[in-house]
């Protein structure tokens, strides 16, 4: 059965009559004067109610070309309804209903980032009553002629090492095939005048693409105590995400677009207690066509593999007196700076002495390398951390993995040649490719095996999963 997300503040927020609101929404595009002149990669979007942020809203999604085809949309907010750690996904819901119709939620994408790192959760509890995401569709499905599907997340409580890994996982979606919607209303309740100011700084940190800068200027506005400011930013969590993913990125700039608070609203502007709105929109520059992201599928040369080998030996060598080891810029390629995912394992006299990886990749390879021996030495719980003296006996194999691939049957599954992932009720686990030959197991004890022993689901688990297969480039000391 097709699981269909209901809106919660259609009637409220927006009309719920499809052409009350297609007038509406189209209205606030045609009244917008930004122009679609350069490819959007994110935008920053208020998500109160329309008749005090539409205008606003407006002036972002104005500046998406009609024509821009995207992958798939993420659209990112604050949770205002339940509290929780990390970040939630609803790959739950196979479809958002809506007044203009209905959208598609890339579920597949949701579980990939779910896999990738436990800071995901895919949980549908918290979009139940959610606003943030919700009000931004309308919007999308009135200016895109081809609506694409959408990846929800909303972004719980987290601390810095908590964000850090959300953006490490996002970061490689972060390409022109994909939009980034970031959700987020600003000062909350002073006064008019002490909005403006307010905004004002927060809005020219956004602009100086610093994440500190921004973090910092939040905290300045609240030690000024001005009277009713409760947040600078409900969305600062995704908003600071947002910079993350953007340092380093010479060939994108943001551009502010508009700003109004709720005392400007015609029928509604009480301006004793106000909320602030921002657009802004994150576009490549001049003269930049086409960004690609990371690599794609591609094989290593000898001499790569043998700068991942030692990358590998020497980052657990170096643990030991508490150093972190990684080769030095001369010795990294293109190919070894791309991000994908890894694993590295270890054999002691034959016999597996630790196993840890990455199925999506999230950082550079070699740094991925690094961190994944390490955690195989050290960080595997069915194993005591490794010796100095098991090292000299060491047997290091790293597997290079290639994008997950969803399949509808357990007979697409090569043995030997595919590595699986499952993924159901929350719970996932893999097998590399060369644990088929290693073991001679049949493809049902392969399949059962992995439901029971990596993902916890039951030998027949595998049966009603959600299952993907990846290649993998597999060379070791040998």
């Amino acid at each position: 059965m097709v699981q269909i997300h209901q809106p919660a503040v259609a009637g409220q927020f927006y009309p719920t009559d499809a052409e009350t609101l297609t007038t509406i929404v189209g209205g606030f595009l045609d009244s917008a004067s930004t122009r679609a002149d350069r490819p959007v990669q994110a935008v920053i979007v208020p998500h109160a109610g329309y008749v005090f942020s539409g205008a606003v809203a407006a002036e972002a999604y104005a500046g998406i070309s009609p024509a821009a085809v995207y992958e798939r949309i993420f659209i990112i907010g604050p949770g205002h309804r339940e509290v929780f750690l990390g970040a939630a996904v609803d790959g739950s819901s196979e479809v958002y209903s809506m007044p203009l119709g209905d959208v598609s939620v890339d579920t597949r994408t949701c579980l990939e980032l779910a896999a990738a790192d436990s800071v995901f959760h895919n949980r549908r509890k918290p979009f139940d009553k959610e606003h943030c995401l919700e009000v931004q569709i309308p919007f999308l499905q009135a200016r895109l002629k081809r609506m694409p599907p959408i990846v929800p997340v909303i972004i719980g409580s987290v601390d810095g090492n908590g964000l850090g890994r959300i953006v490490r996982v996002l970061k490689p979606y972060f390409t022109q095939e994909n939009l980034f919607v970031i959700s987020s209303d600003f000062s909350h309740y002073p006064s008019y005048d002490d909005a403006c100011k307010v905004d004002r700084a927060t809005g020219d940190a956004i602009l100086s693409g610093s994440v500190e800068e921004f973090l910092n200027t939040l905290l300045d506005n609240a030690r000024q105590r001005i009277p009713g400011l409760a947040t600078s930013a409900c969305g600062q969590l995704p908003i600071a995400a947002l910079l993350m993913m953007m340092e380093g990125r010479d060939d994108l700039e943001i551009r502010h677009l508009d700003y109004r608070n709720s005392g400007d609203a015609a029928v509604y502007g009480d301006k004793s207690e106000v909320v602030g709105y921002h657009a802004f929109s994150v576009m490549y520059k001049e003269g930049v066509e086409k960004n690609t992201g990371a690599s794609g599928g591609f094989s290593l040369t000898a001499e790569e593999r043998e700068v991942l080998l030692e990358t590998a030996r020497r980052s657990i060598e170096t643990a030991f007196d508490g150093k972190y080891w990684l080769p030095s810029d001369t010795q990294l390629t293109q190919t070894l700076k791309a991000e994908c995912g890894a694993f590295v394992t270890l054999h002691l006299h034959g016999r597996l002495r630790g196993c840890i990886g990455n199925i999506v990749g999230v950082r550079p390879l070699y740094k991925t390398v690094a961190e994944m021996a390490r955690a195989a030495a050290f960080e595997d719980d069915r194993f005591r951390p490794l010796t100095r003296e098991e090292l000299e006996q060491v047997h290091i194999e790293i597997s290079v993995l290639s994008p997950l691939r969803q399949i509808s049957s357990p007979d697409e599954i090569v043995l030997g040649r595919d590595g699986v992932l499952m993924v159901k009720d929350g719970r996932s686990g893999t097998f590399l490719p060369q644990v088929a030959d290693e073991t001679g197991w049949t493809k049902e004890e392969f399949l059962g095996h992995c439901a029971r022993d990596k993902a916890g689901i039951g030998w027949n688990g595998w049966k009603d999963a959600d299952l993907y297969v990846y290649q993998a480039e597999v060379f070791d000391e040998r």
